[in-house]
């Protein structure tokens, strides 16, 4: 952590010496600093839904009388009292994986906004980069956790609770619906 803390101290003098000089960063900082955004809120909802399946993958052990264990305690001998919020952090950790989608697709339609006001200028001149590959590449990567999350989702429903699935199933249809459209 204390490299980490270092390097990012070095960075932001070289940034702040960089914008002493020339009072502006070049476009390709801005593109690169907004891939990397991108890219870290992605990987921080894949590990959401890694940690939804681990919680979900947890619960199926768990059932009342098996191999004659009582209520509460699982085949493996572990009671319920090891994970109390168990019940309240699944759909905490739902809630919260669902609005860094949100948040990652706001990036995506962002860029797809910047894309087509390139393409705009294209036709007066300016230069234009073509290759649409890396905004298919993020559209494609979030579409895929999308579809995870939905599915963790629905397998979850009944400890989601039946005000909560609708608002939820909402929510996911809004976000793929905006990706579609736009």
């Amino acid at each position: 952590l204390r490299l980490a803390a270092v390097l990012k101290a070095i960075l932001e003098g070289e940034k702040a010496a960089v914008l002493k000089r020339d009072h502006y960063l070049p476009l390709s900082f801005h593109r690169r600093q907004e891939e990397l955004k991108f890219s870290l809120g992605l990987r921080r909802l894949q590990h959401r839904v890694r940690e939804i399946q681990a919680l979900l993958d947890g619960h199926e052990g768990e059932g009342p009388g098996q191999d004659g264990a009582p209520l509460g305690v699982s085949a493996r001998g572990n009671s319920a009292m090891e994970s109390p919020t168990a019940p309240q952090e699944l759909p905490n950790l739902i809630l919260e994986a669902v609005k860094e989608l949100e948040a990652a697709k706001q990036q995506v339609l962002k860029r797809i906004q910047i894309w087509k006001r390139q393409q705009q200028l294209a036709g007066n001149g300016s230069l234009f980069e073509e290759n649409v590959t890396p905004l298919q590449k993020r559209c494609e990567s979030l579409v895929e956790v999308h579809f995870q999350l939905h599915q963790q989702v629905m397998a979850a429903s009944a400890e989601l609770g039946a005000e909560l699935m609708p608002r939820l199933l909402e929510r996911f249809n809004e976000v793929l619906s905006s990706l579609v459209k736009r």
